[in-house]
């Protein structure tokens, strides 16, 4: 049974049994400290009692045997060595020993020997020491039988009470179990106790993050669905001019202005997946060592023939090996949209380069185009989804720099706005925290 309540009972029964264990185990040893203080005292008294009698074969004094193998056994040697008499001789026996007590082992079986020398004899009475360790061990079971009597009653004791303790925990539960899937809102700490309040404290920390990821969602497919219906409009109507057109040149110049919107359309559903792609991402996932100049080179490599094409010169200004810790994929999207975004908005003959470099020990990636720049107060809402400065007939989507901040953000990185210290246009600077630089 893999509940709270089981383990509990069970650590609890196995300590206080462990407690009357370790007691009983202390009682055995000193009471088996005394007992052998008082059977010695008991050896020394008996041969002390037999020292007047006489012990000639033919005279053999009556001695009070019980003939049990646990009792004391009583010898007596003459001076030359030979028994005289044995009180028993159904096992083996020790032999003769020094004046004094003395311990022994005759076949493995422990005994405790007190020998006398009186009257020309030697007196010896011994005991098997595992006499003494059955006495000691009655008495400290004696303590352990209470407590088995007492386990069960206070098993069903400790059932109860941490039943009862357990049942906010409970109530907790079924009220979570009851709620709807979007009812996200707080649980209520009133009456809890402390152990519980951290955990409904954490819970109600996460249904806040919950509903502000849910609010932000469904505020982002409204968006989605804003933007994509009115170049899905156009198409359409774009269609019916092509399709309704009376002479060529009029059906030429409708089917351009499908292709210019088709190829919008196509970058709007691109840069949406890209930005849902990247936020499905767990956070910190599939990080590695990332060369900021190699990814450079292959991101200007790829659209190379997009600037040929619009008459731009695109290229490496400055680079220098570094590397991050980060996500390749995205630091790729990252600045391919920032490159991206320099291609559309610098006009043709302009120039967009790229540096890559470290500065304070922080890597740092950097897009500076000659395009018509952002003006400083319109600086803070360009990373904000579907926001485009100026003429909104311009080319873009405006989710290209709020891909790029969500991707930063990640990875802990800055941006940095600036014009171009060359000339009008914006310069754009991604710099990376120092810790993650490689």
């Amino acid at each position: 049974m893999n509940t709270i309540r089981a383990r509990l009972l069970l650590w609890l029964l196995s300590a206080v049994a462990a407690a009357g264990l370790s007691g009983a185990w202390t009682l055995y040893e000193r009471a088996l400290v005394g007992i052998d203080e008082l059977f010695d005292e008991q050896l020394q008294q008996t041969a002390l009692s037999l020292a007047d009698q006489s012990f000639e074969r033919t005279n053999v004094p009556l001695l009070a045997t019980t003939g049990a193998r646990n009792s004391m056994v009583v010898q007596v040697w003459n001076v030359s060595g030979v028994r005289v008499y044995a009180s028993e001789f159904e096992r083996a026996l020790p032999g003769l020993q020094p004046h004094g007590l003395s311990t022994v082992m005759v076949n493995k079986l422990a005994w405790r020997v007190y020998s006398l020398p009186s009257h020309g004899h030697v007196i010896q009475v011994a005991q098997p020491q595992a006499v003494r360790r059955q006495q000691a061990a009655a008495m400290a079971l004696q303590t352990l039988t209470p407590l088995g009597l007492m386990l069960p009653v206070l098993g069903v004791a400790i059932w109860l009470i941490v039943g009862t303790q357990l049942r906010p925990l409970d109530r907790l539960a079924d009220s979570l179990r009851l709620r709807q899937p979007d009812a996200l809102e707080p649980v209520g700490e009133a009456g809890l106790p402390d152990e519980l309040r951290p955990l409904a404290s954490a819970l109600n920390g996460l249904f806040g993050r919950l509903r502000e990821a849910i609010e932000a969602q469904q505020a982002f497919v409204a968006d989605a669905a804003h933007e994509l219906r009115t170049p899905l409009t156009a198409l359409r109507l774009q269609l019916q001019l092509a399709t309704q057109a009376d002479d060529e040149a009029e059906r030429r110049a409708a089917l351009a202005r499908l292709g210019t919107g088709i190829e919008r359309a196509s970058r709007l559903v691109g840069q949406l997946l890209d930005l849902a792609r990247h936020q499905a991402l767990p956070a910190g996932g599939a990080r590695q060592a990332v060369a900021l100049d190699e990814l450079a080179r292959e991101v200007v490599g790829g659209l190379v023939p997009l600037a040929e094409a619009r008459r731009q010169d695109l290229g490496i200004a400055a680079s220098e090996p570094v590397s991050v810790h980060g996500e390749a994929r995205a630091l790729h999207m990252l600045l391919r949209n920032l490159v991206d975004n320099a291609l559309r908005y610098t006009p043709a003959e302009g120039r967009i380069d790229i540096t890559v470099g470290s500065e304070a020990g922080c890597a740092f990636l950097q897009v500076t185009d000659s395009g018509p720049g952002i003006p400083p107060a319109e600086r803070g809402r360009v990373f904000d989804r579907f926001v485009r400065i100026g003429d909104n007939t311009a080319p873009g989507t405006g989710l290209g720099l709020a891909i790029v901040q969500s991707i930063a953000k990640s990875h802990r990185a800055s941006i940095e706005l600036a014009d171009n210290p060359l000339g009008p246009g914006l310069r754009v600077t991604v710099r990376f925290p120092a810790n993650a630089t490689g």
